[in-house]
């Protein structure tokens, strides 16, 4: 009952205001108020100063700075496995498995459509029909930073308004096609594995998303935005595998497409697995 009156009152409350109030806290720079903020935080959820490149919590401008922050050299080693596909983000796995008739595994009977996740797109979704699927939540005491699972070539950057509902466990498993509804960036990019799609998706109280090539994406104007890079671009954005490609202000889920017969999950990878960044989440299937 508690559970259902949760997911019940995410559908009444003014989400994108509750965000904008967050994101006003979370850069506030007076010093008490972020202090006590960040270091409430920290206490909360047992954050890990320790791997935090800056180690002080007050050392920090604001509570998005510290939420973001840069870790340690060597604090996330990468999987040096020949074909190692890598976890993105901190976190734990959500769902991963088989792209089937279209359609995106959630949560107890929930599905949502490839096709809808991309922004509703025919041909930005067949690439993936038949492919697999990664779905990793970032819980508030991890590292906000998202990095690439293999290199690529950026291709496409797509906007998607939309809700944003919590994306905690009790709310994808109550709120039917979750992470199609709610607001979120596409990132498709062209790898040796073929295309790759990851998608950071919004929630509530995330005052913003971020790429390394775009910076703030989030627009004022809710409306479906897509700029491509690979006509537009004078040099192509190529990041390497490893390299940060985004970040939460505020943590969410990341959700990675490739397309049929292109990689392997990892069969010890199961739905609530704690991951890191740079673990090996899968691995590349050998070209026929």
């Amino acid at each position: 009952m508690k559970d259902r009156l949760f997911v019940f009152l995410q559908y009444l409350l003014p989400h994108h205001l509750i965000s904008r109030l967050a994101g006003c806290l979370a850069e506030c720079r007076v010093p008490w108020v972020k202090n006590t903020f960040i270091k409430t935080f920290v206490r909360q959820y047992g954050v890990d100063m320790g791997e935090a490149r800056i180690e002080e919590p007050t050392a920090y401008a604001h509570f998005n700075d510290f939420f973001t922050r840069a870790l340690k050299d060597g604090a996330r080693p990468l999987d040096p496995a020949p074909g190692a596909i890598l976890n993105p983000c901190d976190g734990a796995i959500s769902q991963l498995g088989r792209i089937e008739q279209g359609r995106v595994f959630q949560a107890k009977g929930h599905s949502y459509s490839v096709m809808e996740l991309l922004g509703g797109d025919h041909e930005r979704a067949a690439p993936f029909m038949g492919g697999d699927f990664a779905t990793v939540y970032l819980s508030p005491k991890d590292y906000h930073r998202v990095h690439m699972p293999v290199s690529g070539t950026l291709r496409e950057m797509i906007y998607v308004p939309g809700r944003i509902f919590s994306v905690n466990t009790v709310t994808t498993e109550g709120v039917p096609e979750l992470f199609a509804r709610n607001e979120r960036v596409v990132c498709l990019f062209d790898t040796e594995y073929g295309p790759m799609a990851m998608v950071l998706v919004g929630a509530m109280i995330v005052a913003s998303i971020e790429t390394v090539w775009a910076g703030l994406v989030t627009p004022p104007k809710r409306v479906l935005r897509s700029q491509r890079y690979d006509e537009a671009a004078r040099v192509p954005i190529h990041l390497e595998k490893g390299a940060e490609m985004g970040r939460f202000k505020l943590g969410s889920t990341v959700i990675l497409l490739f397309g049929q017969d292109r990689i392997r999950w990892d069969e010890r990878l199961q739905p609530l697995s704690p991951v890191r960044m740079g673990e090996g989440l899968g691995r590349a299937l050998p070209v026929e």
